[in-house]
């Protein structure tokens, strides 16, 4: 009985071994992507802060061994980032909002009618997101060229929205199989036309999905550099992306002056997930569940 007691005692102790092995192999992976995605941001931002001598010390630092603004000031004060900051606003704001508004009453009319061909209308919008972007430059440049949009900033907005609009529409029309159609049914009844019934019901009822499509808009349209640099030739009309890479002289990097501006354009990246990021994570799994 002793005997059984104990090898009992040495399977359990083995047993619990094995658990505290997983949950240190799972801490250990957590850290390291966290490292793995923090580490770099946290280095643009801290090295943003440190002084031109300390940037080019042979001995890095993981903290500013003298916190210095110099490089802020520099990029605030002594070059174009703020009006390259308010047409990146301006450029993703427009972007965000027309995308919302197509793509809702896109997913909307793809979803609620039955009508033949819906499912391969849906594929079809889909791979036309996945249609590679480069491709169009020139055609849209000649495009452009005849309607006077070249270095105009409406011209950006415009291809954003073509480009966002197939994958937010069918990641919107995913959210409509979680609204109960007797609800829209009532509302009909009731005398409320389709568009009440869409900005009165529908739209309330995809907080979560707006909200993801929104903040994937946004992160796209901040971030495009291709056609920004393409259409767009005044230095007053530039957007962020491009101004940074104004940023590099030719014979030499001021990377005080290139870090303090990459931290400027994720600061408010950063600021719409720590708003948006929990309703964003909902509308994505919300939308993954589709079929």
């Amino acid at each position: 009985m002793a005997d059984r007691t104990k090898k009992l005692e040495r399977v359990r102790l083995q047993i619990d071994w094995d658990k505290v092995r997983s949950r240190f192999m799972e801490v250990l992976l957590f850290l390291f992507i966290i490292v793995l995605v923090v580490g770099p941001f946290y280095w643009i931002a801290t090295t943003s802060f440190k002084s031109t001598y300390e940037i080019y010390d042979p001995i890095p630092s993981l903290f500013p061994k003298q916190f210095s603004l110099m490089h802020w000031k520099n990029l605030l004060v002594g070059t174009d980032y703020p009006y390259f900051m308010k047409n990146s606003a301006i450029v993703s704001s427009a972007a965000v909002v027309i995308t919302l508004v197509i793509s809702a009453m896109a997913a909307y009319a793809l979803h609620r009618p039955a009508f033949r061909g819906k499912e391969l209308l849906s594929r079809l919008i889909l791979i036309s997101y996945m249609f590679p972007g480069i491709l169009l430059l020139v055609p849209l440049y000649q495009m452009f060229s005849r309607m006077n949009l070249i270095d105009n900033l409406i011209s950006i907005p415009i291809v954003l929205v073509a480009f966002s609009t197939p994958m937010s529409t069918w990641l919107l029309a995913s959210f409509f199989q979680f609204i109960p159609y007797e609800v829209e049914e009532s509302a009909l009844m009731d005398g409320a036309s389709r568009i009440g019934v869409l900005s009165k019901i529908i739209i309330p009822l995809l907080r979560p999905g707006l909200a993801a499509v929104g903040i994937y808009v946004f992160i796209t349209s901040w971030g495009e550099y291709m056609f920004a640099s393409v259409f767009l030739n005044t230095q007053l009309k530039r957007t962020l992306p491009v101004g940074l890479a104004m940023l590099t002289d030719q014979y030499r990097l001021d990377w005080g002056l290139l870090a303090a501006g990459a931290t400027a354009i994720c600061v408010p990246v950063i600021i719409l997930f720590a708003i948006l990021g929990r309703r964003f994570v909902e509308g994505m799994l919300t939308g993954s569940t589709k079929g």
